[in-house]
């Protein structure tokens, strides 16, 4: 049962990933046209207004999660994704391209808080298989976005930006009707109700605000990273966009793999050093992304950067497993993941802006500085403090 979940999660959380590449990796194609986007600080709204959709829309999930199976939602969410991929081609105007794109940012609302903590309770107690199951569900969210942008930049390059979007949709029915199938004789309901009030709401976000910080660099960097990078490259160093697609691919890539290995590198050398050693590296190759005059040393930062950033996640899901009880675990997740939501809405918002003004690599060089503070907070905390539960049981 645990492996049917495992494979389900890491196939919705595939499409979900590689659904919010797909249309941020054509906005350098459509600015540079001037069609429909002719201004960064639009990139930087439609970033936004998507993320804050995604954030009201996870808190009502959460809600529907204790009355519904969650192979429906996933059908609900699966087909939502396809229908608004498939609308995305007929904007005529911003308004129609952003009103879509809400839309989008709606239907990829429901995996995060609510599979990633179906997959944490069917590990409880499980510390090392919980690790190894993050770092696959983790893995696999990455892979669907490594497809995404080797697609999306070859297709978009040869055939228009449309194309991609058409197939997409319909890759997209194909992988929710077999993630449905897999979990469909799998009952996701839990034996006690939790407390949805909002007092215990605060309860719980108080047991993961030590990790809050972690978070909002999470989605910092693949707000940044997913609106700017292709920009940078695209528009910036003249890399055509089919090479632009692929170098991010690449970036995901090299993510993909420090995922799936987070649970041999957490046995190895521990939750915090892994965790760290991510933090810094991410701030060096963020700061050679934003300073460096150098195409090919760019292009060498972001790809490091990716095995960085996408080391946190999973590290990050594990601590929050282990630090809340079983029944608050749909909770927890759904605040953290709101929390990376909000740091990517503020900071993909301010950096549009400030790259209309500036240039297109202001938002890295903020980025790699709010690193640092994110490194310097968690640089002093002692292991305990990334897995409290786990420790408190093994003293009792």
């Amino acid at each position: 049962m645990k492996k049917r979940i495992l494979l389900s999660a890491s196939l919705f959380h595939a499409l979900t990933d590689a659904a919010t590449i797909v249309t941020p990796t054509i906005f350098p194609i459509l600015y540079s046209q001037a069609f429909l986007i002719k201004k960064y600080s639009q990139i930087g709204l439609l970033s936004n207004l998507g993320l804050i959709t995604t954030i009201l829309v996870q808190f009502w999930v959460v809600a529907l999660s204790f009355r519904y199976e969650y192979r429906w939602l996933m059908l609900i969410s699966g087909l939502g994704i396809c229908l608004a991929n498939f609308l995305i081609p007929f904007s005529t105007s911003f308004g129609l391209l952003l009103m879509v794109f809400v839309l989008l940012r709606a239907f990829t609302s429901f995996y995060h808080p609510v599979v990633i903590a179906w997959i944490s309770r069917s590990r409880a107690g499980l510390g090392q298989e919980l690790d190894d199951a993050m770092g696959i569900q983790s893995g696999s969210g990455n892979l669907g976005v490594l497809i995404a942008f080797i697609t999306t930049g070859y297709l978009a390059q040869h055939f228009g930006w449309k194309v991609p979007l058409y197939v997409w949709a319909s890759a997209g029915l194909i992988i929710t009707l077999i993630g449905v199938a897999i979990i469909n004789s799998i009952s996701s309901r839990q034996l006690t109700r939790p407390d949805l009030s909002a007092k215990n709401w605060i309860r719980v976000l108080k047991r993961v605000s030590h990790l809050l910080p972690g978070f909002f660099f999470g989605g910092m960097g693949w707000s940044v990273t997913v609106y700017y990078a292709p920009s940078l490259l695209h528009n910036n160093f003249n890399i055509p966009m089919g090479q632009t697609g692929i170098y991010l691919a690449l970036w995901i890539g090299l993510g993909t793999v420090t995922g799936y290995l987070y649970g041999f590198w957490s046995r190895r050398f521990g939750r915090k050093r892994v965790f760290l050693i991510s933090l810094g590296g991410a701030f060096i190759c963020l700061l050679l992304m934003g300073f460096s005059l150098s195409r090919t040393l760019s292009v060498l930062a972001l790809l490091v950067f990716g095995g960085f950033l996408l080391m946190t996640y999973p590290s990050l899901h594990t601590f929050v497993g282990s630090t809340v009880r079983d029944d608050e675990q749909t909770l927890a997740f759904s605040w953290v993941s709101n929390i990376q939501l909000i740091s990517g809405a503020i900071i993909s918002l301010i950096a549009g802006f400030f790259s209309d003004l500036f240039s297109i690599r202001f938002p890295f060089i903020l980025a790699g500085m709010l690193t640092l503070a994110v490194f310097l907070f968690y640089l002093p905390k002692d292991e305990s403090y990334f897995g409290a539960r786990e420790i408190d049981e093994l003293k009792n």
